[in-house]
């Protein structure tokens, strides 16, 4: 009977997992035809309306002509995560060797390649080595592992490529921007960008520098946060039910859906001298930023360039920061440390740089933890806690869209009323965030380590 009962046990095991496995399976081949359709619409839409290659193009190009290197090695990190270290060496040596090769060929017939994009070449082969390796050599669990690294890593990538085909698509399709309201808007918080602005003129080139690397390096600190949470991935042969990589690259899918209902530019591009060569004074609706604030009046759409990207509601750039501040708080004090740092710091560029009005970051805050939420409580299962939080950050999230679109005017004129309710309403799902996580980890069984086996006991010698 002992006999038959296990034999049950494991036939029931077995079943249940098939079926816990079935819908998950059901749910990652939609989400992999989802993001196909994405990708192969985002091209169509790259070629009509801008006439360049679109992300997929773009992807096939960089396997033999000159790529930009830090996407495609950071993607090649994320896959070895899943490799042994001898297998990290031997990938790394690999991709090294190759880029040499590409820089050799280019070197002897006489090739054009931009400044910075000597390497990459490398990385991406490597990655689909693995992916052929894993079709070809590796079997079952192993395979899977596999593949979801390689999958990891390219997902990086194309959320690049991705990502910069939707900026060039709001350009070209949002003639007219809406910064005038997020302008008057942003009397409410006291004009913060015009202030940081000033400030960061006053503070020397040191503290612009620092800034400015700490603002295009965003990912370098995404990448280095994830592999401290994938650092166990090798020996565990698994992936942690959740990580940083999944909410930076949601943040990265959902946001321009955002900037195409919301086209702004930004203060420095809408009211200052523009920046990085786009934009401009003759584009400005005035030359204000960042020594004179917007005069509260009436606003309206006004009409802009159709090369300088609409990318600033949310602020995506704190809604990543965000997202590797909340991930950075499981490490060890140097990356908490550092992800506060980093958090600090972009906040004070986006403003001092003038890419961004404060009511953006309010509004980043909140779709980062909105986003971070529901991809928690779809890992943990569907509760009460969870619907209710998410349900809270996108009522919170639309609500502040419907404010800066429809009541900016009003704000300007009642600072002492709206800023303090912009601050509440964002406040109100950081609480709720902090408290629901708290409460899902209190009821989550902390692994019971494996009894230590005794001492085998030797007969004594009489």
């Amino acid at each position: 009977m002992p006999i038959v009962w296990r034999v049950l046990s494991r036939i029931n095991c077995r079943i249940e997992s098939a079926a816990w496995r079935r819908p998950r399976a059901i749910l990652w081949a939609a989400a992999g035809v989802a993001a196909l359709v994405l990708l192969v619409a985002l091209e169509i839409a790259a070629r009509r309306y801008a006439g360049v290659p679109g992300p997929v193009t773009t992807q096939v190009r960089e396997v033999i002509f000159a790529p930009k290197p830090g996407p495609l090695y950071g993607g090649l990190a994320l896959t070895m995560v899943v490799l042994t270290w001898r297998e990290r060496f031997i990938a790394a040596g690999a991709a090294i060797g190759i880029d040499l090769v590409f820089v050799l060929v280019r070197w002897a017939v006489d090739a054009e390649v931009p400044e910075g994009h000597e390497f990459g070449n490398g990385a991406l082969w490597v990655m689909l080595g693995c992916a052929v390796i894993a079709l070809t050599r590796r079997t079952g669990e192993e395979r899977a592992l596999l593949l979801k690294g390689v999958g990891l890593g390219l997902l990086l990538v194309a959320g690049r490529k991705t990502g910069d085909t939707w900026l060039l698509v709001t350009a070209k399709t949002r003639p007219d921007v809406l910064d005038p309201y997020l302008a008057t808007a942003d009397h409410a918080l006291g004009n913060p960008s015009w202030a940081m602005g000033r400030l960061l003129e006053a503070s020397g080139p040191v503290v612009t520098h620092v800034l400015d690397v700490v603002y295009a390096q965003l990912a370098v600190a995404a990448v280095a946060v994830a592999l401290y949470q994938l650092r166990k991935v090798a020996t565990e042969r698994r992936f942690p039910r959740h990580h940083l990589v999944r909410t930076f690259l949601v943040i990265g899918l959902l946001g321009p859906a955002i900037y195409m209902i919301f086209p702004v530019v930004g203060p420095v591009f809408a009211y200052g001298p523009g920046a990085s060569g786009t934009g401009g004074v003759q584009w400005s609706v005035a030359n204000l930023w960042p020594h004179t604030p917007v005069p509260v009046h009436i606003p309206h759409p006004v009409p802009y360039d159709d090369l300088t990207p609409r990318n600033c509601m949310p602020s995506l750039h704190t809604a990543w920061a965000t997202a590797i501040f909340i991930h950075s708080r499981k490490g060890p004090r140097l990356l908490r440390f550092a992800g506060a740092f980093w958090l600090v710091a972009t906040l004070s560029a986006t403003l001092g740089f003038g890419y961004h009005y404060g009511v953006d970051l309010v509004a980043g805050v909140v779709f980062a933890l909105t986003i971070e939420a529901a991809l928690r409580a779809y890992d943990r299962g569907w509760d009460k806690r969870g619907i209710l939080l998410v349900a809270h950050g996108a009522t919170v999230f639309t609500a502040l869209l419907f404010s800066y679109r429809f009541l900016p005017l009003e704000m300007a004129e009642h600072p002492w009323v709206s800023g303090p309710l912009l601050v509440l309403a964002m406040c109100s799902v950081i609480y709720g965030y902090v408290r629901t996580t708290r409460q899902w980890e209190a009821q989550t069984p902390k692994p019971v380590p494996a009894p230590r086996p005794e001492p085998e006991r030797r007969p004594e010698l009489v």
